[in-house]
């Protein structure tokens, strides 16, 4: 490939960043209450899992139709680690846990995401910065603060699900940047989302989950607006950031979904967020400021060696 053409790509590549970020920012911010609503008529693992079958197999589709490759058997078995971590456990479980803790204060637990990215890049010889501890330190006063809560207090098998679920979705994200690309492009995406949706319905049916039919006219709507905005566009945009973006800037959707989130919890699904609980809020997105603070100093350091 030649240098022009090189450089398009590489322009291209970039002019779809931006897009990506307000699908991640604005879409996810929005889904937690969509599984909420979702739940009334679909079991948590059966609900994602049937959400990410039919994204992957419209999505794997679409790819087959512009003539993209398959993927070849090593990027399969990666998208079936990926699927099972990301989506299995990180989807998955969230869904499990939004069934006694409120859909808000589930995505402001997740904010911490950007923390366990730093504590699994030690794994891969990422040492933190002073900046990236301090905002540690301070994200991990603010989960104490908010598990202390009366929400998470009320339900510690809720908590559970979504601290394994962050960390989970977490590993799976550092590994698919350092160690388990998937295939090029939508191919990509559509073979994680069909592995780990057929690694939900296997979690569904070993937990005996069922289906009430019909869906609730709600629940049915939430289900096809996570299939949509959820898996084909919020989840594609996602995957994409992590392959043509800083991990940063992938996981900075930790600062709007929180916000968005706990507004449209509030204000339209009725939930209740007690001062303790929004000042616990305040202070993970203070320490997840201080870790993106520190990763934006320790760029420049960097790129001189």
């Amino acid at each position: 490939m030649n240098s022009a053409a090189l450089g398009g790509a590489t322009a291209r590549r970039t002019s779809l960043v931006v897009p990506a970020l307000l699908a991640v920012y604005l879409i996810w911010g929005s889904t937690y209450l969509a599984i909420r609503w979702a739940l009334v008529s679909f079991a948590p693992f059966f609900q994602m899992g049937t959400r990410f079958l039919a994204a992957g197999a419209l999505l794997m589709a679409w790819a087959i139709c512009r003539r993209s490759p398959m993927p070849t058997l090593a990027e399969w078995r990666n998208a079936l680690v990926l699927g099972t971590l990301m989506l299995g456990g990180g989807y998955g479980l969230t869904a499990v846990a939004e069934q006694t803790i409120g859909s808000g204060l589930v995505a402001a637990f997740i904010a911490v995401s950007p923390i366990w990215m730093c504590g699994w890049g030690l794994l891969f010889g990422q040492r933190p910065t002073r900046g990236e501890l301090a905002g540690i330190a301070v994200g991990a006063v603010g989960v104490l603060l908010l598990v202390r809560g009366a929400s998470f207090s009320a339900s510690p098998g809720g908590m559970a699900c979504v601290a394994a679920a962050t960390v989970l979705w977490t590993l799976g994200s550092v590994l698919q940047v350092a160690k388990l690309p998937l295939a090029a492009g939508a191919m990509g995406y559509a073979s994680e989302m069909l592995c780990g949706g057929a690694m939900l319905m296997v979690f569904s049916l070993a937990t005996g989950e069922q289906f009430a039919w019909p869906p609730e006219p709600l629940a049915a709507l939430a289900w096809a607006y996570l299939l949509v905005f959820g898996s084909l566009l919020g989840f594609s945009a996602y995957l994409y950031l992590l392959a043509n973006a800083s991990p940063a800037m992938a996981s900075s959707y930790a600062f709007v979904n929180p916000v968005i989130a706990l507004f449209l919890g509030v204000a339209l699904g009725g939930e209740a967020v007690r001062g303790g609980e929004w000042i616990a809020c305040g202070v993970i997105l203070s320490g997840v400021f201080l870790i993106f603070r520190g990763k934006s100093a320790s760029a420049p350091q960097r790129a001189a060696r």
